[in-house]
């Protein structure tokens, strides 16, 4: 698909390389570092202390394979997209793709997110904010890092937000679920405001609550609970319209990633239908003075690949908070072939649309210097 504009990832993930903790994180953890070993039956995989379950290789960069290829197990880390851990092979796979720059988000930091112990884990995440920094500075007009904050507390939160803007990166990853409470709570305020004043997005991503993470029991057959991992942003993105944190945060900007958007115009008239009808008996506890939403089209961001509904239904919802990706380099990826894709796909879109989506959008919310791209 030609464009006069360069074309933006707004969720990209890094493969993390076997020294990413171990080299990175601080002494005291050291020996406890999440490390890749190779296990009989599984390949390569990250360990991680305090977690029954190995990461298999398979699906974090399985971009571009045939679905009957994809495979969980059986991969070594050699094989494996080298951009997902090289940012100046990167260059390559983005140009191969279509694509000027992309926001990064981690792959192993998605199932740190629900480790149960929250002190490794804030040193775990420490260690890939360092390392992602460096990543992502080989090229920083193309390569828009996001860090990760373990949310120990909201005053532990604050002080991630500030050391991640001094790393340097964008955006910040949010675990789906705090350890203090839960995001609707007003203890949560200083760290909004925080964030606003610092001027970094708060992403939530898919896999990252542990209730939507592959790791409760699944009805059906197993593709029953792949269809259930967007619900986990769905829960986040309600209780913060309908707790009010919108209302008293309006300048607060979320991020629900890689949950698809068809969905919102049905999920904005739910919101709207429960509080109008319901929300006296229900005890919401939260007068909101608009309706939920109105909060959710002004204040949360939606990031997709190849969900054709939300192309569709751009007009139902805000577009300007519409967001493309290409997931590279995961299994759920569009590369290479993003461009063929979103020429079938956004061929239906205004031209304003569609310069709004694949461009506009995350270079106004992450504040990327377009020219630059060009």
């Amino acid at each position: 698909m030609s464009a006069s504009y360069p074309i933006i990832s707004a969720d990209s993930h890094i493969t993390e390389p076997p020294n990413t903790y171990i080299d990175y994180i601080d002494s005291k953890w050291r020996d406890r570092a999440p490390r890749i070993e190779y296990i009989d039956k599984i390949g390569d995989a990250f360990v991680i202390d305090g977690l029954a379950k190995p990461i298999a290789l398979g699906l974090v960069a399985a971009a571009g394979k045939p679905p009957e290829e994809i495979r969980i197990r059986g991969t070594r880390f050699e094989e494996l997209h080298k951009g997902g851990h090289d940012p100046d092979a990167r260059m390559a796979d983005q140009d191969r793709d279509g694509v000027a720059a992309e926001i990064i988000y981690p792959t192993v930091g998605l199932v740190l997110c629900n480790h149960p112990d929250t002190e490794y884990k804030t040193a775990c995440f420490a260690a890939y904010n360092r390392w992602v920094a460096e990543y992502c500075g080989a090229h920083p007009e193309r390569l828009l890092g996001c860090g990760q904050t373990a949310m120990a507390s909201p005053e532990a939160g604050i002080e991630d937000l500030k050391s991640i803007r001094s790393l340097g990166l964008r955006g910040v990853m949010m675990p789906g679920n705090p350890v203090v409470e839960d995001y609707d709570s007003p203890v949560y305020d200083p760290f909004w405001e925080a964030a606003i004043d610092l001027g970094l997005p708060l992403s939530f991503h898919i896999l990252t609550d542990r209730n939507y993470a592959f790791a409760h029991p699944v009805r059906g057959p197993a593709m029953n609970g792949f269809l259930s991992i967007m619900r986990g942003c769905q829960d986040i993105m309600g209780t913060l319209v309908l707790g009010g944190v919108f209302e008293r945060q309006p300048k607060l900007k979320i991020v629900c990633v890689e949950a698809d958007a068809g969905w919102v115009p049905h999920y904005m008239y739910r919101m709207d239908h429960a509080y109008k009808r319901h929300r006296f008996w229900l005890k919401a506890g939260q007068e909101l003075s608009k309706l939920p939403s109105e909060y959710f089209a002004e204040n949360i961001y939606m990031t997709f690949q190849d969900d054709w509904v939300a192309f569709k239904s751009a007009d139902m919802m805000n577009w300007r908070r519409l967001m493309w990706a290409n997931d590279f380099p995961h299994s759920d990826s569009t590369w290479p072939w993003s461009q063929e894709m979103l020429a079938e796909h956004a061929a239906q879109l205004r031209e304003e649309q569609r310069r709004a989506i694949l461009c506009d959008n995350v270079a106004e919310l992450y504040g990327i210097d377009v020219a630059a791209l060009d």
